[in-house]
């Protein structure tokens, strides 16, 4: 007999934080939400750190990544512990998901299966290349670079013909460690956001627009980007739904992260599928939804 049917994974800092501001606050009300849903479902819940080295993993059914913000700045050890926990338990969303979506190479997969991504190039770890001559030989005048394994919008650099020069050390820098991703400046997201679509067990159950502050281009809160309550249309439910369904395997949860790009068209900024902040607090029934569906999956 399991001990536990579901541990709802965090980061250290929010499990029992000293200080609780604003920002942990909607952490901790968050996690709360599915917390409760799972309960409401009959099922024992604990909520600890990934990397908390006292509690045994192989005790408790499943586990369930939700606010894990520091994986990425400690990816080899997270990578380690991924590896080792996986054989002791199911994860939500499987390891298999995860490590195809760490990597953002994941948005050519998307679009070999007919979803329409934002215009990427991949630019290899220790490739000898300048942004000048990247600049040149993709025609891009204004652009953003990132590495393909980020978050909460880590080294992520607008690059103008005015700025590109003093930028070049940091991405010589950058690619000599990691792959990066070059895309078109896209300035929709900047005039009218980034649309972020939830979906729970393969259906859509609500939406929000995430705009930028003024004189920015990242949308995240972090950089104090503002997120507003949405009602997307028909034809971005149903283009979500199909992003999710593009996947190598359905997810039990996604965020899709969609704009207009330049040419007018839909496209996928992020699918996020690891541990998205899912706006539970603006409509707590998404959280019953993705409660439903890992009960279910404890019935099959």
């Amino acid at each position: 007999m399991k001990k536990y049917d579901v541990v709802i994974l965090t980061d250290k800092r929010y499990v029992t934080p000293k200080q609780v501001t604003n920002y942990i606050q909607n952490v901790l009300d968050e996690d709360n939400y599915v917390k409760i849903a799972l309960e409401n479902q009959g099922l024992k819940v604990i909520r600890l750190s990934w990397d908390d080295a006292t509690f045994d993993w192989s005790t408790t059914k499943y586990i369930l990544f939700r606010t894990t913000w520091d994986y990425f700045d400690r990816f080899t050890e997270f990578s380690i512990w991924l590896n080792n926990v996986s054989k002791q338990t199911i994860l939500l969303n499987s390891e298999k998901i995860i490590r195809w979506n760490i990597d953002k190479h994941y948005l050519q997969d998307l679009q070999q299966n007919g979803v329409s991504i934002c215009e990427s190039y991949f630019i290899e770890k220790e490739t000898q290349i300048t942004l000048n001559e990247l600049s040149k030989m993709y025609r891009l005048t204004d652009f953003v670079i990132k590495p393909c394994i980020s978050g909460a919008a880590r080294h992520t650099y607008k690059i103008t013909s005015e700025n590109l020069t003093e930028h070049e050390e940091i991405f010589s820098k950058l690619i000599a460690e990691e792959a990066m991703i070059i895309q078109p400046f896209q300035y929709n997201i900047v005039e009218k956001g980034e649309i972020s679509l939830m979906v729970m067990n393969g259906k859509f159950t609500h939406a929000v627009l995430k705009r930028a502050k003024s004189g920015d281009f990242r949308v995240q809160d972090d950089f104090g980007g503002s997120v507003h309550n949405y009602t997307p249309t028909p034809e971005e439910i149903a283009f979500a739904e199909n992003a999710v369904k593009a996947c190598i395997e359905l997810p039990i949860y996604a965020r899709v992260d969609v704009f207009t790009d330049n040419s007018g068209n839909l496209a996928i900024a992020e699918l996020e599928l690891i541990e998205p902040e899912l706006w539970f607090r603006n409509h707590p029934a998404a959280a019953n939804e993705l409660a439903k569906g890992i009960k279910e999956l404890m019935r099959n």
